[in-house]
């Protein structure tokens, strides 16, 4: 394997890891803790929301990985990124300023993730 392809490998596995890694946290580590949160955060259905968004990340991430069914992968993440950004993440209406700080970079970093998903979908 040339150091083209290692990079491109290591780089999936990073970067899927994130996401299998935030699945595992939503369907089995820390669904009480996220599920109190999107509570707070008013989203209808909480616990299946949690749940939801956790078969999402792994699903897409998992896809990442392997490289497998690759654009269910990147649409799976971006249907979770998109919508999770501006509910969960809407900085502009929080007037906590600790909250807004937190908000404002999960949102700005969920863009990010999003914009390398349009990068990997962009060279399919």
């Amino acid at each position: 394997m040339d150091y083209v392809g290692l990079a491109f490998l290591l780089g999936r596995i990073l970067f899927g890891g994130y996401f299998v890694a935030a699945g595992i946290r939503h369907v089995l580590t820390e669904r009480a803790a996220l599920t109190g949160y999107a509570e707070m955060k008013k989203v209808f259905a909480p616990n299946i929301a949690v749940i939801g968004s956790g078969v999402l990340l792994l699903v897409g991430g998992v896809g990442i990985i392997f490289w497998i069914y690759v654009q269910t992968a990147i649409l799976t993440l971006l249907i979770f990124l998109i919508p999770v950004s501006f509910m969960m993440h809407a900085y502009w209406g929080e007037s906590d300023p600790n909250m807004k700080m937190g908000d404002k970079v999960n949102f700005w970093k969920n863009m990010a993730l999003a914009g390398a998903l349009l990068i990997f979908l962009s060279i399919l």
